[in-house]
């Protein structure tokens, strides 16, 4: 899952940001309101999730909740602020959030809330995902396979980038995604690009699949990207 995170200070940005890490998010932080929209209108990268704090430079988490509501956009948006005055929650509310977390807070809460969200929101991945035969485990990062009645099913330990791979593609089965929208879509994108770090991934997500002896329901499509074929 792919989080925005819209807040300027930097001491509680970074920490927020090595927290959602920690917990298999990939993030995209951002200090003002402005570059937080260049980023949302980014055609290539899908957000899962905004947390966006109210008081915020160039365009205030208010405007942004406004805006993404008058396109029709339907991201669930984790507003954060100091300002907790129940009036406050209101006007927060009804600019498009759908929910709101005082600071200062725990970042336990601010977990518990984002699985909340998930559970409130069908867009967003559960905890386990299961397309077809094939079941990912979020807590775990395992691939379960399921096998014939006279096979017991098989379980595949996964590392944190061949999870998000595997989850990003489960999500959108038979459907041929370039290795470009994938490059932006689960990796950091201020790190330094490289041309072959998708083509590279999915060999390895390969190898794994060989090692445990099933096929690999990823498959490369010439020219076009890869699909997942449940």
């Amino acid at each position: 899952m792919r989080i925005l995170l819209v807040e300027d200070e930097e001491d509680l940005g970074f920490a927020i940001k090595q927290v959602l890490v920690g917990e298999k998010y990939i993030v995209d932080w951002v200090t003002d309101g402005a570059q937080a929209w260049d980023y949302l209108e980014n055609e290539w990268t899908d957000y899962t999730v905004a947390i966006i704090d109210w008081l915020i430079p160039e365009v205030s988490g208010l405007e942004l909740c406004k805006r993404l509501r008058s396109h029709q956009s339907s991201l669930p948006v984790l507003m954060l602020t100091a300002l907790g005055e129940p009036e406050n929650r209101v006007t927060g509310l009804d600019a498009g959030a759908d929910d709101y977390l005082v600071k200062p807070f725990v970042m336990v809460e601010l977990l518990a809330r984002l699985r909340a969200l998930q559970r409130r929101s069908p867009q967003l991945r559960p905890e386990t995902w299961r397309v077809g035969r094939f079941s990912l485990d979020d807590a775990n990062t395992t691939l379960m396979i399921e096998q014939p009645d006279d096979q017991a099913d098989q379980s595949i330990p996964l590392t944190l980038k061949e999870y998000q791979v595997l989850a990003y593609l489960m999500e959108n089965p038979n459907r041929t995604i370039p290795g470009s929208k994938i490059r932006y879509q689960l990796w950091d994108l201020d790190e330094e690009p490289v041309s072959n770090v998708v083509a590279a991934q999915i060999r390895l997500v390969r190898r794994k699949f060989s090692r445990y002896g099933c096929e690999c329901p990823i498959k490369t499509v010439a020219g076009q990207g890869y699909r997942f074929e449940p």
